[in-house]
């Protein structure tokens, strides 16, 4: 990581807001054209602080904590499926922003970006995709459990075994799930993951939201109706980034080049020592890939 990314440690200020019934806690930060940053499954707003940080001096950075996640509440609608959060978040930007918004999305965020472009182009300046949670039908030795978790009462008992771990050993475990070298993360930035779990213990819709997200992404892999994701993709008409880490252990880097077919104007980048939040393990490549990549073409 680089001396400038090094630096830039501290989180970005949040508040709490009222969106579409919804209680959602937001981090904003920077002047200049509007962004949205959605985060990944199990993930929260801090997921994208470092990024932010960097594109202020050029961006409107906001970064919500989706319905049911982070220090937001449940969904107001019962429903924490991609197309559900797309919908809060679609209302979110046409009443706080007056023009079209950069639109930056990681993993189960990729998912509900797609969404949100495919179903309002009206709302998107450009998106920028970390490796999306799209539809591949061919999966990976270490991301084979996920259908487990979703199981109906299966996934319910793991979460509660896995709830009874030291606070310690749950983060490490995630971070070595989603990071190509954990080592790397800065002792700030876990105690910071540390905190966000033992705050998330306190809430008790958190489980439910995560297994009803997890469902809802796995269902629209077989979505065959006219807004399945892919045929979503091609209706984005607008400059998207794709970037995959090639030691992700979630999202397979080979669905890269099935992503750039069905995005027309999208350009693709794989950062060759990076697992599955390449905005937090390289945030100075992304930021140097939007700058070049997305902001003159936009």
């Amino acid at each position: 990581m680089t001396t400038e990314a090094a630096a830039v440690r501290q989180r970005v200020p949040g508040r709490q807001a009222r969106i579409d019934g919804n209680d959602i806690f937001l981090r904003e930060i920077g002047t200049g054209a509007p962004a949205l940053f959605v985060h990944g499954l199990g993930g929260n707003s801090t997921n994208w602080t470092d990024l932010m940080w960097m594109l202020s001096d050029r961006l409107d950075c906001v970064a919500p904590d989706l319905p049911g996640f982070g220090r937001s509440g449940p969904a107001a609608s019962g429903s924490y499926t991609p197309e559900s959060q797309a919908d809060v978040l679609a209302d979110y930007v046409a009443s706080r922003f007056t023009e079209p918004i950069h639109l930056f999305g990681n993993s189960m965020g990729g998912a509900i970006s797609v969404q949100l472009a495919g179903r309002h182009p009206d709302l998107i300046r450009s998106m920028t995709l970390v490796s999306p949670a799209m539809p591949d039908l061919v999966p990976m030795r270490t991301n084979v459990q996920l259908p487990v978790i979703a199981l109906p009462g299966v996934g319910e008992k793991l979460a509660t075994r896995i709830a009874q771990l030291p606070v310690e050993k749950r983060v490490q475990a995630t971070l070595n799930l989603v990071y190509a070298d954990p080592s790397c993360v800065p002792p700030q930035r876990v105690a910071e993951a540390q905190e966000d779990v033992r705050e998330l213990a306190k809430q008790p819709w958190v489980g439910q939201a995560f297994q009803s997200a997890l469902r809802g992404i796995l269902a629209s892999y077989f979505d065959r109706g006219p807004d399945a994701p892919w045929k979503l993709a091609e209706r984005v008409k607008v400059p998207v980034l794709l970037i995959y880490g090639q030691q992700d252990k979630l999202v397979n880097p080979r669905s890269a080049r099935r992503a750039s077919k069905h995005f027309l104007h999208s350009r693709v980048m794989i950062l060759p020592h990076s697992g599955h939040v390449s905005q937090m393990e390289h945030p100075e490549m992304v930021e140097r890939a939007w700058r070049h990549l997305i902001e003159p073409y936009a």
